[in-house]
């Protein structure tokens, strides 16, 4: 499984640890991801997603899962998430 947020597509970076001797050793900074069930108010269904902290509040400030996915870029999604950003979008169109 690899370490990418679903829906902001945010990835592990890579710097320098500096010793106090200012010593350089390359490392990996990994994205705060967390197991979240997430619920679609237009599909009334629950969704398990591996999601970054930070988009976590942004799914919460935008005012859920599915305006979330109505401003998210297509290239940014993973495959699961744009699979759920089709459906909603299909769900809000018949209605």
């Amino acid at each position: 499984m690899s370490r990418v947020c679903e829906l902001t597509g945010k990835g592990p970076m890579t710097g320098n640890t500096v010793s106090h001797a200012n010593n350089k050793s390359r490392r990996r900074f990994l994205p705060n991801l967390n197991e979240v069930t997430m619920i679609s108010d237009v599909l009334g269904q629950s969704f398990k997603l591996r999601v970054s902290a930070a988009a976590l509040r942004t799914v919460d400030h935008r005012g859920g899962l599915d305006a979330f996915l109505a401003k998210a870029k297509d290239d940014e999604l993973s495959i699961a998430a744009l699979k759920i950003k089709k459906d909603v979008a299909k769900a809000q169109a018949s209605v």
